[in-house]
């Protein structure tokens, strides 16, 4: 038997989250074709994964199992947002990587582009670093709001500019365990 798409909130959340952008379902569905995509793409070279914390986590952990080849993982942490909805446009690095990337087939793992100024500041600061190939996969590029040019080999959708939530996505540490993406509409309580 088929599940219904999930297309609102959760009961506890519903008070600050509006419609689903993307559901559950098609989260899942995406997720897997794009670990089908890596893992031919890869072939013979299985690629180090660097996810960026702290929102990438979930989409990390379900692409790394749709991937079909070994992987690595490393983490970094930056911030351009703190607590607020929009980008600041300063990225800080909160954690950088343990691992060596000289000679090594990357794969930055983000959950959300949406100035492009993180992802640019990143793509330099790892570039520096030596590796083989350096490719990004995104979960959400809002549509119309890069302030730099994107060259984003894999994404998973494209949504408009409103602030969203859910599958790992915050505002001010809530809602990360939503399934689903949601428009944020609310406030949080603190």
């Amino acid at each position: 038997m088929s599940e219904t798409p999930k297309t609102s909130p959760p009961a506890w959340a519903a008070p600050s989250l509006g419609e689903a952008v993307v559901t559950a379902n098609d989260i899942a569905a995406r997720v897997s074709e794009l670990g089908a995509s890596i893992s031919k793409d890869y072939a013979g070279r299985p690629p180090l994964l660097v996810g960026v914390l702290k929102g990438a986590l979930t989409f990390m952990a379900d692409l790394m199992r749709a991937i079909e080849l070994p992987v690595e993982l490393d983490f970094m942490a930056v911030s351009s947002y703190g607590a607020a909805t929009k980008t600041s446009g300063v990225v800080r690095i909160v954690k950088d990587l343990d691992v060596d990337l000289q000679g090594r087939d990357v794969i930055i793992v983000e959950d959300v582009i949406d100035s492009g100024l993180t992802l640019n500041y990143l793509r330099q600061y790892l570039g520096a670093r030596s590796p083989a190939s350096l490719e990004v996969c995104a979960l959400l590029v809002k549509e119309g709001v890069q302030r730099v040019d994107l060259n984003v080999r894999y994404v998973g959708f494209t949504i408009g500019s409103e602030f969203v939530v859910g599958y790992g996505l915050d505002v001010g540490e809530q809602f990360r365990n939503v399934d689903g993406i949601f428009h944020f509409t609310g406030t949080t309580e603190s």
